[in-house]
């Protein structure tokens, strides 16, 4: 094998598992690493939690240091050294060191291109102040933690409330600061279905954390104690410290002034080789645009998990071997005090975008066997194709076991599973771990029905849409007795399942009933009797449970 030079830009997952995979793959490469910070390889996703103290030695967070690399696996690596230039035609790439200033050229056979994503910084009046910060990497987080030691920390604005920000805003709060977190859409959590982020804003409350939604940040201003942000609706929330956690973009600036092809999200477009439009180049992690594994549209996914793998693909194609990305389905997970929330595949909100149709059930079962202690609820919203029943997307949310759930239908969806797959998965049970039916199999057997018939489903989207136009659909409650009394939606019939059957003369048989319960298994129960008894009736998915998440997102 002829030995060959590869030049890698920026470390962490993407470039640093490239480089290692390269090594494993071809002991005669010279492979050099180039990286502007000065930590080659790090756990980004930890940042957060070292600010919290959960995590205490700094240390732990360094995935590989330089030496490593080059003892274990004989890979140069320069830290704060930045590429200021790439050539495609003489195939070089221009280098600054950042301690000297000196600048080299560089040779290179293959070239990757891992540069990651930046914070995006709002041009907002006070951007740039003192206390201001994003958190991308451990120079942020250093300068944060830096500012949390001094006497005047006491008050925190996190601006966003997606990953970065919830995480942030948590271990803030964990450290004695009190804070609020401002967020322009109407739901934390953006990348996810409204109805199912709702867990957020009670664990904030019960966690004296103000989140604010649909409030738009206009302005930072410096005050005699400190800082102000300012929002459109006229309103100034004072606090010490700033963190701007609104998302990122990808860090196109060398692959745009080398003529490399960029994308329409933004990104750099690569083939299922990784490979850029030129043949020699190749990219890796936040900087490119996928394909969307469900849509099949292209997307930005900056999660560690496909940059790890994309590195590895790209090690793999340099050194010929036949390799195929099959995409991203944005399987991801938040942590946010006691609740968990995590997805993969397609969301509603990106269906709808995307223009395919699909069928979706909520189902709200226990982590494990309801007769162990600890059993605790966990919400699952499936969706899938009403064609063939092919699994499109999940999201759940819980205290435990969230993400064992959404693990098993990701796994699903990348070989094409149907519902019918998921009602004869086979899946791990003891009381203290599962149930002999879990909560997958539910999600299975709940949209088994729908699309055999046996169940017919109604969405409460559907139902608040046709009740706000004056249509409210006859609507069946058939929870006992004292679960309506203290509760219950205007409007709807209420008969006990236990009294249904001895007062079906009471329902009309002209119009459609739509039948809740509190989390959709004994409405099921009852649209069983009324199907076999002549109506025309289906269930609304999630019950009463899930009634109460949709009307909090239309609240706001």
């Amino acid at each position: 094998m002829s030995q060959r030079r590869v030049l890698i830009v920026g470390g962490v997952a993407g470039g640093a598992s490239c480089a290692a995979r390269l090594r494993r793959l071809d002991e005669s490469a010279e492979i050099v690493i180039f990286e502007r910070s000065s930590t080659v390889s790090f756990a980004n996703c930890g940042l957060p939690y070292y600010i919290g103290g959960v995590i205490s030695d700094r240390n732990q967070l360094l995935v590989a240091a330089p030496q490593r690399f080059s003892a274990i696996f004989n890979i140069d690596v320069r830290i704060r050294c930045k590429v200021t230039a790439v050539r495609p035609s003489e195939k070089t790439i221009e280098v600054v060191n950042l301690e000297t200033g000196i600048t080299t050229v560089e040779r290179y056979d293959y070239l990757v291109l891992s540069p990651g994503a930046k914070p995006i910084r709002p041009d907002w009046p006070g951007i740039d102040l003192p206390n201001v910060f994003s958190l991308r990497n451990m120079e942020d987080m250093d300068s944060i933690c830096a500012k949390l030691q001094t006497e005047s920390s006491r008050r925190a604005v996190v601006i966003g409330a997606g990953f970065i920000g919830l995480e942030t805003a948590e271990n803030l709060a964990r450290r004695g600061l009190v804070v609020t977190i401002l967020e322009k859409q109407s739901q934390a959590m953006p990348t996810m279905d409204p109805e199912m982020v709702v867990a957020i804003a009670a664990e904030a409350q019960k966690n004296q954390i103000n989140l604010r939604l649909a409030v738009e940040v206009t302005e930072i201003e410096k005050t005699s104690d400190g800082l102000a942000v300012a929002t459109a609706d006229g309103d100034k929330i004072p606090a010490d410290l700033v963190i701007v956690a609104i998302g990122v973009r990808p860090d196109v600036a060398l692959a745009g002034k080398a003529g490399i092809k960029l994308g329409s999200m933004g990104g750099i477009v690569v083939d299922e080789k990784m490979r850029t439009s030129d043949p020699n180049i190749f990219a890796v992690g936040d900087v490119v645009e996928v394909v969307d594994f469900v849509t099949q549209r292209p997307a930005l996914i900056p999660l560690a998990g496909p940059a790890n793998r994309q590195g590895r693909l790209a090690a793999d194609a340099i050194c010929g071997r036949e390799v195929h990305y099959r995409g991203s389905q944005g399987t991801s997970i938040v942590g946010f005090f006691e609740q968990t929330l995590a997805m993969t595949g397609a969301t509603e909100k990106s269906l709808i975008r995307a223009g395919i149709p699909f069928e979706k059930v909520y189902t709200h079962s226990a982590n494990h066997a309801g007769y162990y202690p600890g059993a605790e609820r966990i919400t699952l919203k499936l969706i899938f194709s009403p064609e063939d029943g092919r699994v499109l997307g999940a999201q759940a949310f819980g205290k435990s076991g969230v993400d064992k759930r959404i693990d098993v239908i990701a796994v699903s969806i990348q070989h094409g599973a149907t519902v019918y797959d998921l009602e004869e998965a086979e899946l791990c049970y003891a009381p203290q771990f599962g149930s002999a039916k879990d909560a997958t199999n539910i999600a299975g057997f709940v949209s088994g029905n729908a699309m055999r018939g046996d169940m017919p489903v109604g969405s409460w989207s559907e139902w608040f849409e046709l009740t706000e136009k004056g249509s409210q659909p006859f609507t069946l409650d058939v929870r006992p007795s004292a679960m309506v009394a203290a509760a219950a939606i205007k409007g709807t019939t209420r008969i006990p399942m236990a009294e249904l059957r001895s007062r079906l003369n009471e329902l009309p048989r002209d119009r459609e009933i739509w039948v809740h319960c509190l989390v959709g298994q004994t409405s099921y129960l009852a649209v069983r009797v009324l199907l076999q008894n002549g109506f025309r009736a289906r269930n609304l998915s999630g019950g009463f449970t899930t009634y109460e998440a949709e009307l909090a997102t239309r609240k706001r």
